[in-house]
């Protein structure tokens, strides 16, 4: 009765408002509509016209057109992005493509009128402003990002390949500023701020994408990755304060004027230093607690942030160089920086840097480079950048102590250019400095030195590797690699991977896998997250006499990077911890969203995909979206581990319910040969008696120790009670689909699993 009492009122209520409003608006228009032409229509426009035309005026609004083109731009970089992440670039390469291709080179060339709807010459105010905050926050990040420690503490030889390498580049630039100037330079630019502009153009190098480099090479953890590292940091500081040189001198107009600029700037960093850093530090410890933080505490980094940015842009040296500044600042609090990194990154890294690629490529104009001139112009231009970058830094580092293979790797990655390239390009431009021609000479330069990089780091692998490994006893060892995401996941996959390889250590090698989930930059204090992830593994590993090698790695992507380091390593085993939640009456349901008793594949349609196994493997795998990744992709087997507590592995169940479990019969062969650990066999499709294979490896495992080894038949029931005095069961995907169709419960009651594939 309520239920319509309530029901009766609000009808009631709705009805009559309704009718109140539709009288008054009659009455209204009744008496004040006087043929009134708000739109510039004739009395006898019909809806449709009108509809048309607010829909023309709605769709170049100032506001459709700023969301249009962030949607638009947005989607280039993810896309050229991915294409160069698919072909071993850094994807900062394609983002800035995707700027130059957005620009007035390739859509305005080719789509004019798409080009001049898309981007507007009344929009790109809004572009520029909105890239400029962003470009702020970048920079706060990479002063973030910077470890003054690690700086300080490597700092001998860094600073003598750093600063040589800028001052080959810079003088290289100083040269061919004299060259180009009578031709290529506005009449009312003097040659001193060309000439310092052009060598800050030519010596700057990109460390957040040189420091992505080195950790996708696997090379960070090495004494080579931290001098890079290091080299790299000084050079970005170095080129900064530079920067803020050279820009206080064109704004001051001469060199003398600058005199004052910079003494403010001293007094400016002098201030930041010994007054606001302990500021900020104070208030970081007064932080309750280091898993979040708070508004206050937010409002206040920000307010920093930008009141840096504005003192440094109203002396004289730019906001960058503010921003940059009030990163470096910060409290050297491990988990307040990655913190505050988190919250800011995404928007800068994902929304609002890309503005500023795209905003570059509407000022390059390729175009203009028509003649063949231009192009020797430009091409020796990255001749000499390449050489005043690259050979000064090799040959430093060779002066300083370092083989000809790591001085050519220092100076191949201190060749790298790009966003920071492309900053102090944008400063030039805004100043008046660099004309369009300098300046898209100038961005082909930047595209071009950042993606030789990898080529030339795979190019200087090539020569010097070595050729003694034809048949070394290391390329007979049995190779098993360890992937972990916690530390505790990390000393139980270790407990398990020693079980197959503990009276074998000599013959074998086991390489422990972390990858932290990482941005573009290189992460704040990362020795201290690699120390704190490995110290319970290498406890473990001291405890169970395990010689293990400990491989640390940054990547977006987890689990392709799990595959590509198992098939490029050539890996025997990949021994992988489950992460998701296996407690369901129908985990296939659960995970996949259908029943696996219902959902059959068949074989032809798998084989028009190409590989059926693998296919069929990804697409019924009991697994996460991740795991399943890394079985798809990796070229050997994967053991997947399913933790329910296991303390110790003394007693281990295997049973075998398809025919194709043949491989099953190597892993039992090798725990027996490797621990004394009790196997019992349930064979419950008879593999033993039909497949002379498998009935050798029973046989071996027999001989090592008969005494821990027993074979069941389909006879004996297998129940909750005989799993319950299991350690682990060991069982291939199949049959675990198999045996989990038959009786999900005991599934679910089972002990410790690992799921084996083939």
């Amino acid at each position: 009765m309520k239920k319509y009492k309530n029901i009766t009122f609000y009808i009631t209520i709705i009805s009559f408002f309704s009718l109140l409003v539709y009288l008054i608006i009659k009455q209204g228009k009744s008496d004040f509509t006087e043929n009134i032409n708000v739109y510039g229509l004739a009395t006898e426009a019909t809806p449709w016209k009108d509809f048309l035309l607010h829909l023309s005026n709605d769709v170049a609004g100032p506001l459709a057109i700023l969301l249009l083109q962030i949607v638009v731009i947005l989607l280039a970089v993810r896309v050229f992005g991915w294409i160069c992440q698919k072909i071993g670039q850094p994807t900062v390469i394609g983002e800035i493509f995707a700027g130059v291709v957005l620009g007035p080179s390739i859509l305005g060339l080719y789509f004019p009128d798409v080009s001049s709807f898309l981007f507007p010459e009344s929009s790109l105010e809004n572009i520029k402003f909105l890239s400029q905050i962003g470009l702020l926050l970048f920079m706060f990040i990479v002063g973030l990002e910077l470890n003054i420690k690690t700086i300080k503490h490597k700092a001998n030889s860094a600073l003598v390949i750093s600063h040589t390498s800028i001052a080959v580049a810079f003088t290289i630039g100083v040269a061919v500023a004299y060259y180009l100037y009578s031709e290529f330079t506005h009449t009312n630019t003097d040659f001193l701020p060309f000439a310092l502009f052009m060598g800050i153009a030519m010596s700057i190098a990109a460390f957040p994408v040189m420091a992505r480099i080195i950790h996708e090479r696997g090379i960070n953890k090495t004494p080579l990755g931290s001098t890079i590292i290091t080299c790299a940091a000084i050079d970005d500081i170095t080129a900064w304060c530079l920067l803020a040189t050279v820009v206080a001198i064109v704004n001051a107009g001469s060199v003398a004027s600058a005199l004052f600029i910079i003494l403010l700037a001293i007094i400016y960093i002098i201030f930041m230093f010994k007054v606001v850093r302990p500021f900020l530090k104070r208030i970081v410890e007064l932080q309750a607690s280091s898993r979040f933080l708070s508004r206050s505490l937010i409002s206040i980094i920000f307010l920093v942030l930008f009141l840096s940015a504005y003192a440094s842009e109203v002396i004289g040296i730019h906001a960058l160089f503010g921003a940059f500044l009030a990163g470096v600042i910060m409290p050297t609090n491990i988990s307040f920086r990655n913190l505050f990194t988190e919250k800011i990154e995404d928007v800068s890294l994902v929304l609002l840097l890309p503005l500023f690629f795209v905003y570059t490529g509407l000022r390059t104009q390729i175009g203009l480079l028509n003649e063949p001139r231009l192009w020797y112009a430009c091409l020796a231009i990255i001749g000499l950048a390449v050489v005043g970058k690259m050979m000064g830094s090799a040959f430093a580092a060779r002066f300083v102590g370092q083989n000809w293979k790591n001085s050519l790797t220092i100076g191949a990655l201190m060749n790298t250019r790009g966003l920071m390239e492309l900053v102090v390009l944008n400063i030039g431009l805004d100043l008046g400095i660099l004309t369009p021609e300098i300046f898209a000479m100038m961005v082909v330069m930047a595209l071009v030195t950042t993606f030789m990089t990898s080529p030339i780091l795979n190019l200087i692998d090539k020569i010097f590797k070595s050729k003694i490994n034809q048949s070394t006893e290391e390329d007979k060892k049995y190779k098993l690699l360890v992937y972990f995401g916690t530390a505790e996941m990390g000393r139980k996959l270790l407990l398990l991977a020693n079980s197959f390889i503990r009276k074998r250590q000599a013959t074998s090698e086991l390489t422990m896998l972390h990858i932290s989930e990482g941005n573009l930059l290189y992460q704040y204090a990362i020795e201290e997250e690699e120390e704190d992830m490995f110290r319970p593994v290498m406890a473990e590993a001291h405890s169970l006499h395990q010689n293990i090698i400990a491989d640390f790695k940054v990547a977006g992507d987890t689990s392709t990077s799990v595959a590509k380091i198992a098939n490029k390593g050539e890996f025997d085993f990949l021994l992988v911890g489950y992460k998701g939640s296996i407690f369901s009456d129908n985990l296939l349901g659960k995970i996949l969203q259908f029943s696996n008793r219902v959902i059959h594949i068949p074989n032809f349609l798998l084989s028009k995909l190409g590989n059926q196994k693998k296919w069929r493997r990804m697409l019924t795998a009991p697994l996460d979206e991740n795991t399943r990744t890394i079985v798809y992709k990796s070229d050997m087997p994967v053991g997947i581990f399913i933790d329910k507590g296991l303390v110790d592995i003394k007693n281990i169940f295997v049973p075998i319910l398809n025919e194709n479990d043949l491989f099953v019969g190597d892993f039992m062969q090798r725990l027996a040969e490797n621990s004394y650990v009790r196997i019992t066999l349930w064979d419950a499709i008879g593999l033993v008696d039909n497949s002379m294979e498998f009935t050798k490896s029973v046989r071996a495992i027999k001989s090592v120790n008969p005494y821990l080894f027993q074979l069941w038949n389909n006879n004996i029931p297998v129940d909750s009670d005989i799993l319950k005095k299991q350690d682990l069961i060991m069982i291939s995907l199949n049959s675990w689909e198999e045996l989990d169709s038959r009786n999900p419960k005991l599934m679910k009651e089972a002990p410790s699993t690992l799921i084996l594939t083939n």
